[in-house]
């Protein structure tokens, strides 16, 4: 006498679009946490210095204005172009926000020298003590 039935077991079945899912979930993962270099607005030809340093990872940033070969203000990360008037109320502002500001000059080669030292004379209206220059090593002979 056979009470119950053996039924057949059916064969275990993968399921592909599962793991297409997390194989998604995981690659949107990696690219929101991925950080990107930011790539300069504009192309400078930086000045060549013997005595050029490397930034370090730990400093804060310094606030950057860059000058390009027309003479053409821009300032902070984004480069929002910005008059020689403006640039003075712009850097006491940020010093209000942050008293150890650094500013760093990210000057073209062939920019006007002049425009160079009304971004200094900015910086020492607005009261920022350290204030810096971008260059590049000097290549090696």
């Amino acid at each position: 006498m056979r009470f119950f039935v053996r039924k057949r077991r059916q064969q275990p079945a993968i399921i592909i679009v599962a793991l297409i899912d997390v194989l998604i979930v995981l690659l949107i993962f990696l690219l929101v946490t991925t950080t990107f270099r930011q790539q300069p607005a504009l192309k400078l030809a930086l000045p060549e210095s013997s005595q050029a340093q490397k930034t370090g990872a730990q400093e804060t940033p310094p606030l950057v204005v860059t000058i390009d070969d027309k003479g053409n203000l821009r300032l902070g990360a984004d480069a929002r172009p910005v008059t020689g008037d403006r640039l003075q109320e712009e850097l006491a502002a940020a010093v209000a926000k942050t008293p150890d500001l650094r500013l760093a000059i990210s000057a073209d080669k062939m920019a006007p020298f002049g425009q160079i030292v009304k971004v200094m004379d900015a910086a020492k209206a607005a009261k920022i003590k350290m204030v810096n220059a971008f260059t590049k090593e000097a290549a090696k002979q």
